[in-house]
């Protein structure tokens, strides 16, 4: 497999919500409510337009996608970071990590911050994140992570 990350368009923002779907309802912990609340995965425009939202791409296929937004404490958040099921385990969610790394201290944050899905800790412990504390998530609570960037 030939990873290539490169910028979101426009035009796949519905394929990334359905990646984004399949990618979050593959674990049963939040299948049902997201099935019943569809409306809950939004991609904005404004994140593609503004080259925060980075692909996965592999011959032509979508295989993941991260978002990376700037916080109001000079720091970034990884407001997003989903792989298709059938690549878990592949290496496409450190790459995309490591692109969010470089892209947040390309403007001057010195962490990467995250609430992770209770589901995916294991893999943000992987990749270099620690847990500082715990969020009020639409639906649950849910760690907040950092990593030094």
């Amino acid at each position: 497999m030939a990873i290539e990350l490169r910028p979101a368009r426009a035009d796949e923002r519905k394929a990334l919500e359905a990646l984004q779907l399949r990618a979050s309802i593959a674990h049963p912990d939040y299948r049902e409510v997201l099935l019943a609340n569809p409306e809950v995965i939004v991609l904005p425009d404004e994140q593609i337009a503004a080259g925060q939202v980075i692909v996965a791409e592999d011959d032509g296929s979508l295989r993941g996608f991260a978002v990376v937004l700037p916080r109001d404490d000079g720091q970034a958040e990884l407001d997003g970071l989903f792989v298709e099921p059938d690549q878990w385990r592949g290496g496409v969610g450190r790459r995309m990590v490591e692109w969010a790394e470089t892209y947040a201290a390309s403007f001057g944050a010195s962490r990467l911050c995250v609430i992770a899905n209770p589901t995916a800790l294991d893999f943000y412990r992987a990749v270099g994140f620690v847990q500082t504390g715990v969020a009020e998530t639409q639906f649950d609570t849910a760690p907040v992570m950092e990593k030094p960037l």
